[in-house]
């Protein structure tokens, strides 16, 4: 590795760069590795001690590969993004399998068409009504019974808000597989888990780059200066000081489990829970059956983790934007109070402040970098100009 992801003193880091990227999640690390790739000057900067963002994993001592911020299975079905992250690892198939926990029985989660089949609508959906919140949304995929059984439960533990205050647009990452398909993502072309792990992944990712881990931008902001760029993939509300208030985000606390003497613990990797016998536990993990099955062979008791979501105030917890009209309102606000500072984009799930599978935050990156190699920059530029120094 070069040494690079090492944290390094300030004095000897470049302090006044062409592009400096704040944080190296998917998007960060994708936009600074495409721009290093054209030869453009870039410096990352990582509050966190290593680089990877919600992705990174570590091996757990029994040698079972846990992924720290729960399960990231990569997917896609675009042939750009794929050959991309196959640059910087090999991956072997896996095709997630998960169960949901309804009335006390398991499942298959999605759910399938069978199923919405056998309980009949009252009254009937009306399909060109445009649906005013998520519940709505909801109710023009599957019958109402359905959705309190599978959704409703599942749905105010993960966001502790009445899903009737939620966007319509939630519902789209709710599917109703086909007959036949038992799987999480059947459509997708590419699905895999990278052979040497994600952390390992995205250090390859932005290998020979200058990056230094440890360092809060937003505190140390006078420090540096970018000349032609400033990408930030952080919180939209916390890089302007909460100006205008807080937006709402959502966490996980995760509870890792070595069990010694037990070979398999569930039948399955992933088990959702929508029922309130454990209002608390939102899914539970089993990550052996993630690994290889050659490689699961070899591993003596297993390791679970259990997750319960709760609502973080320190930004490095975010996880998840929720998506309420209140919150879709107020990151508008920082979105137009962003497009103001010149040389500044703000992008990533926690910018853009929206859910991001991992294939769409790549997306993202391919197009911001694109903008930013397009665009004709002056030989001496203004350094960006930042609203606040926290």
């Amino acid at each position: 590795m070069g040494g690079c992801l090492k944290k390094r003193s300030l004095l000897k880091m470049p302090t006044s760069v062409d592009y400096l990227v704040v944080g190296a999640g998917l998007t960060g690390s994708t936009i600074a590795r495409l721009l290093s790739d054209k030869g453009r000057e870039v410096l990352i900067l990582e509050r966190r001690r290593s680089p990877g963002g919600n992705v990174i994993d570590f091996l757990h001592p029994s040698q079972i590969r846990v992924h720290k911020y729960g399960p990231h299975y990569f997917r896609c079905s675009s042939r750009r993004i794929w050959d991309f992250v196959n640059r910087f690892s090999k991956f072997y198939r896996y095709e997630p399998t998960v169960k949901i926990v309804a009335d006390g029985q398991y499942w298959d989660w999605p759910i399938n068409r069978d199923l919405v089949a056998k309980h009949p609508r009252s009254p009937a959906p009306r399909p060109k009504v445009k649906p005013q919140d998520f519940e709505e949304a909801c109710l023009l995929k599957m019958p109402r019974a359905v959705y309190k059984a599978f959704v409703e439960g599942y749905t105010r533990k993960q966001w502790d808000v009445d899903p009737r205050s939620l966007d319509p647009s939630l519902a789209d990452r709710i599917r109703i597989n086909n007959t036949g398909e038992s799987t999480l993502t059947p459509n997708s072309s590419f699905q895999g888990l990278p052979t040497d792990g994600y952390s390992e992944m995205m250090k390859r990712m932005i290998e020979g780059i200058p990056c230094s881990l440890g360092v809060d931008f937003l505190r140390r902001q006078s420090e540096f200066r970018a000349r032609k760029g400033l990408v930030f993939t952080g919180a939209i509300d916390e890089f302007f000081g909460f100006e205008q208030g807080r937006l709402g985000y959502r966490a996980h606390r995760r509870c890792h489990k070595f069990l010694r003497d037990c070979s398999q613990y569930q039948a399955w990797p992933q088990v959702n829970y929508a029922d309130r016998a454990d209002p608390g536990l939102l899914r539970r993990v089993e990550w052996k059956h993630l690994m290889p099955p050659s490689a699961r062979k070899q591993i003596q008791g297993t390791v679970i983790t259990e997750d319960r979501p709760f609502t973080p105030r320190d930004p490095d917890d975010f996880e998840y934007p929720i998506p309420t009209r209140q919150n879709s309102r107020l990151s508008e606000y920082y979105r137009a109070r962003a497009a103001t500072v010149p040389k500044l984009t703000i992008c990533g799930r926690l910018g853009s402040y929206r859910y991001m599978d991992m294939d769409a935050a790549i997306e993202a990156g391919f197009g911001i970098a694109k903008r930013l190699l397009s665009e004709k920059s002056k030989a001496v530029c203004p350094g960006v100009t930042i609203a606040h120094e926290l």
